[in-house]
């Protein structure tokens, strides 16, 4: 909401000193966001005046119509002799009244006007036009044509009231009344302590019989309709300079007389209006909602098709016009320069339900300055004075004469009041205002109080917000300053600190990142073609899908089931803009349905929940366990005068897994596996022991090279995804710091036999098992495959490495543990010593 200075001054004696920056403070304090404050006309300097168009002269030998013009300024030029100019514009003639600025003067921008020879001519000066002044769109599409009445000379900058201030004011939705001259008025005068003169406060004559016919059929779409009548309009006459000047100060383009009137009437009361030309409207007016497949031009050109929850208004030929919302076309005002003038009309004021009309708007893609009034809540008693002052802007600028006919259409109401303790705003502001404070807030915001310890308040029809004791707590505590609320310090009850679960989390993240991986955070949301790119199976799990009711794309309409997508996204956008060596990873939770989810009951607002309520609610919704992944390309170590480098590749994958199961206390076991989106040949199956059992907790591997292709991925890429929350039940709880031996270690190797499909995973967990609890370590360091060692055969070598806390191991004890352990594998694997 734009509010000029020099307008709001009319309601509010606001000190004569004041700037816009002192009043954008004020305002600012009492709660309302004032973002800037534009200063029209800002370095501006005259002469600038009025001047009349004596000659002509169309210079034809250019490529573009150039006009040599003679203009009569008066005394202004300091000489009295007509002033000559240069101009392209054509949409004035000899004789008119123009705005004229002279040789010395500045216009807006710091723009220096002098004497300068243009097209073979010399130009003592410009004929302006409204953008060149600052003023803002006239319709024009040219120089500025005044009114004859002007004398010639006159100073066009007090004329154009081309110097204010105008504060830019964003309207929060529950402060609909201050999208008004008479609302942002309101929040002044208090601020000021100062009295508001209500431009609300007029003599409206009683409705009666003679008035213009109104039907609502509807009256919870529309409980109040007002029609007001006019003849006799003059249809030549113009918008006076002040009413387009205040206008265009307030963001609106002047159109013609009767159309500027609604909209200034709307811009200083809040109360949107419609004009409709009488000679167009048959039968009487109603108000109903469409039927469905009905169709309405509105006033922009567009036919739309009607829904069933529109609210119109219609007459005997159907709608005529979007309640709440755009007039239509059938009945559009014409203006003074059509042939045939409006000199009849019928003014609509009425207030409209704002659910409904936001809901047309939204439907319609059409936002207006009279939706955006709606849904925010007008004054419904507004409606009367709107339509009065209307009429009598009309009478004086037209020469119309009002009827004495005046329909209101009231649908019954009762004012709306609230009980409040008195004491109230001081427990939710820990300040003790005291009654007497807490009652002179609420009646400067036009309430009605009662009461004495408790308050029975009566909210004013324009404050719609107003529903409950914490919203008057809210005015009192914002009026009386939220800058005199005390700062104290929150006392929270000494806690535990973080959860397991978080301390996880966090020491995974950290891990991550020293091992050279770069988080990415991503939305959580997916469609169903990413996983069709990933090459998901038609019964993969991770295809059930939790579906979003409103989505913030219809790409992407429902939730994660794994975290590939987003981060496969990441490393696309990066690796595009030129970041090829990458290596990226995400912690967060994904959506896995389970078929038993139901709707959830509505928690209750008015007190906490019970444990029961708060279980039905977690019952409905899907398993939500908590992944990590991590996606790899390009090189995973630079090369350099210390070595060659080398690629990232699948064995990188697996080593994430390692660190994040480090970081939970739990070893991995690996083993080949066939898992989409990962190559089948290089996709590895990650398992731990949970409660005794070993459970897949995820993947790691290459990516499938049909996956690389259809994302437009870096060849080779890679990927790991494991359950952190299955990491953490597989844990023994809290890390326990390594025991460090100060004797010294035993290392045996040993090279073992096995079938080729044997898992590598499986002889390594017979050898832990066998060699015991002198085993400090085992590690795989080659595998072997020749024809030597027959067909279908390959060869594990592996280092162990034996350490006992309270002794040296002597060679007998090593090569007995190391025994133990080859026969376990042999028992179980069928792993046979290599050469025996």
């Amino acid at each position: 909401m734009r509010v000029p200075l020099s307008w709001l001054r009319e309601y509010v004696d606001l000190p004569a000193t004041e700037t816009g920056r002192d009043v954008q403070a004020k305002l600012i304090a009492a709660g309302l966001e004032v973002e800037t404050v534009e200063q029209l006309g800002d370095g501006l300097k005259g002469p600038l005046v009025v001047g009349k168009v004596l000659t002509i002269e169309e210079l034809t030998e250019f490529k573009k119509p150039i006009r040599f013009c003679t203009v009569d300024v008066g005394q202004a030029n300091g000489t009295g002799e007509p002033q000559e100019l240069i101009c392209g514009a054509r949409n004035f003639a000899v004789g008119d009244k123009v705005v004229v600025v002279l040789p010395g003067a500045v216009l807006p921008g710091g723009f220096e006007i002098s004497a300068r020879k243009t097209y073979g001519r010399t130009s003592h000066g410009m004929i302006c036009s409204s953008d060149e002044l600052g003023m803002g769109d006239d319709g024009s599409k040219g120089i500025i044509v005044l009114p004859p009445q002007h004398e010639v000379g006159t100073d066009a900058i007090e004329l154009l009231e081309l110097v204010d201030e105008v504060l830019d004011i964003a309207v929060t939705p529950d402060r609909g009344y201050c999208l008004s001259l008479r609302g942002v008025a309101r929040e002044a005068a208090i601020a000021y302590g100062v009295p508001l003169r209500d431009p609300a406060l007029l003599d409206v004559p009683a409705p009666n019989e003679f008035g213009y016919p109104v039907e609502v059929s509807d009256p919870l779409g529309c409980d109040r309709f007002t029609a007001r009548t006019v003849t006799g309009l003059d249809p030549e006459a113009r918008s006076p300079i002040w009413l387009k000047r205040r206008l265009q100060k307030v963001g609106m383009r002047p159109i013609s007389l009767t159309v500027d009137i609604t909209n200034y009437v709307m811009m200083e009361l809040g109360q949107p209006l419609h004009a409709y030309d009488r000679n167009l409207v048959q039968g009487a007016i109603g108000v109903r909602r469409a039927e469905p497949g009905e169709k309405l031009t509105t006033l922009d050109g567009v036919v739309r098709t009607l829904d069933a929850e529109d609210l119109l208004i219609t007459d005997d030929r159907g709608p005529i016009g979007l309640a709440g919302v755009m007039g239509g076309a059938n009945t559009e005002i014409a203006d003074h320069e059509d042939e045939a003038g409006t000199t009849e009309v019928v003014i609509e004021a009425a207030h409209f339900d704002p659910v409904s009309i936001a809901r047309t708007a939204r439907r319609h893609k059409l936002a207006s300055e009279a939706s955006k009034r709606f849904e925010r809540g007008v004054d419904p008693l507004a409606a009367s004075a709107a339509a009065q002052r209307t009429v009598d802007l009309l009478v004086l600028l037209a020469g119309g004469t009002a009827e004495a006919g005046v329909t209101e259409v009231i649908a019954p109401s009762a004012p709306r009041t609230i009980t409040i303790p008195a004491n109230h705003p001081d427990k939710v502001a820990g300040v003790v205002y005291g009654r007497e404070t807490v009652v002179r807030r609420l009646q400067e915001i036009g309430c009605d109080v009662y009461g004495q310890d408790r308050l029975i308040v009566t909210v004013p029809s324009w404050r719609p917000d107003l529903s409950d004791p914490n919203d008057l707590a809210e005015e009192v505590i914002r009026l009386e300053g939220y800058e005199n609320l005390p700062s104290t310090l929150p006392k929270p009850p000494a806690g535990l600190g973080l959860t397991d679960r978080q301390r996880l989390h966090r020491r995974v993240g950290r891990a991550l990142a020293g091992a050279g991986y770069v988080e990415a955070l991503n939305y959580p949301f997916i469609g169903t073609e990413v996983l069709d790119q990933l090459g998901l199976a038609a019964d993969d799990p991770r295809r059930t899908l939790v579906k979003l009711v409103n989505p913030l794309s219809d790409e992407e309409p429902a939730m994660r089931t794994t975290l590939l997508p987003g981060l496969l996204g990441a490393l696309r956008r990066n690796d595009g803009r030129g970041s090829h060596d990458l290596a990226l990873f995400e912690t967060g939770l994904v959506f896995r349905p389970t078929g038993q989810e139901h709707t959830a009951e509505r928690l209750p607002v008015d007190r906490r929940p019970t444990d029961e309520e708060v279980a039905g609610v977690n019952s409905a919704l899907p398993r939500q366990p908590r992944r990590v992944a991590v996606v790899l390309a390009g090189a995973r170590e630079q090369a350099g005068w210390w070595g060659k480098g080398r690629p990232a590749d699948w064995a990188d994958a697996v080593e994430a897994a390692r660190t994040v199961a480090r970081e939970a206390g739990v070893e991995l076991t690996v083993r080949g596996d066939q898992h989409a989106p990962w190559h089948p040949g290089r996709c590895a199956a990650l398992y731990v022991t949970v409660n005794g059992e070993e459970t897949l907790v995820g993947h790691a591997g290459e990516l499938h090279p049909r996956v690389i292709k259809a994302l437009h991925l870096p060849e080779r890429s890679c990927a790991m995804e494991v359950e952190l929350d299955l990491l953490e039940q597989a844990g023994t709880g809290a890390l326990q710091a390594p025991r460090i031996s100060a004797f010294p270690v035993a290392t045996q190797d040993v090279a073992l036999v096995v079938s080729r499909d044997v898992p590598a995973a499986d002889v390594e967990a017979a050898l832990r098992e066998g060699a015991g609890e002198l085993l400090e370590s085992i590690r795989l360091f080659d595998v072997y495959e020749s024809e030597q060692l027959g067909e279908g055969h390959k060869s594990l070598a592996y280092a162990l490495r034996f350490r006992a806390d309270d002794r040296t191991l002597t060679v007998e004890e090593a090569s007995a543990a190391r025994d133990a352990a080859i026969t376990l594998a042999g028992e179980r694997t069928g792993a046979v010593l290599r050469g025996a």
